[in-house]
């Protein structure tokens, strides 16, 4: 997906360059939880390859998909807002290869620079909006009698 909330278009080059030298390489297999909604929210990922699903518990059934994420793509934004608990859970769909960020460190590095502050909560803002909308129209979808139609 390319868009403005992929860490390459939301980030200018420094502070792209100034989180990943906190970052940390893993992967994750097909089926592999990376996190549960309403547990601590202490770290982020952004995705290198692979696709990862978010998914809302349903009592009694499998987690209903809300979205697919990929490449550049940032996974969880909780760990950005108090009180740092997962609002969604989160399953890798492919092999996946990401980079991990420790929650607790980067936002002791956006309180010590307020520029690269401000970057990373208005990219991390701009990733909600965006997760809410396509959720908005996935209702839609779902639900409204006639499809997502327009917004107006």
């Amino acid at each position: 997906m390319t868009s403005a909330t992929t860490m390459n278009a939301a980030l200018p080059v420094e502070h792209r360059e100034r989180l990943m030298r906190v970052a940390r390489e893993v992967s994750f297999d097909p089926g592999t939880r990376l996190f549960e909604e309403g547990r601590r929210a202490d770290r982020f990922w952004i995705i290198r390859t692979g696709t990862v699903a978010l998914d809302l518990h349903v009592p009694g059934r499998r987690p209903a998909v809300v979205q697919s994420l990929g490449h550049s793509e940032l996974v969880g934004w909780s760990w950005h807002y108090p009180p740092y608990l997962w609002h969604l859970g989160a399953e890798a769909m492919t092999p996946v290869r990401a980079w991990e960020l420790d929650a607790a460190a980067v936002r002791a590095m956006c309180a010590k620079d307020p520029l690269f502050g401000r970057a990373i909560a208005v990219w991390v803002g701009r990733v909600v909006a965006q997760r809410l909308h396509a959720s908005r129209i996935r209702l839609l979808d779902l639900y409204a009698p006639y499809g997502s139609g327009s917004l107006a």
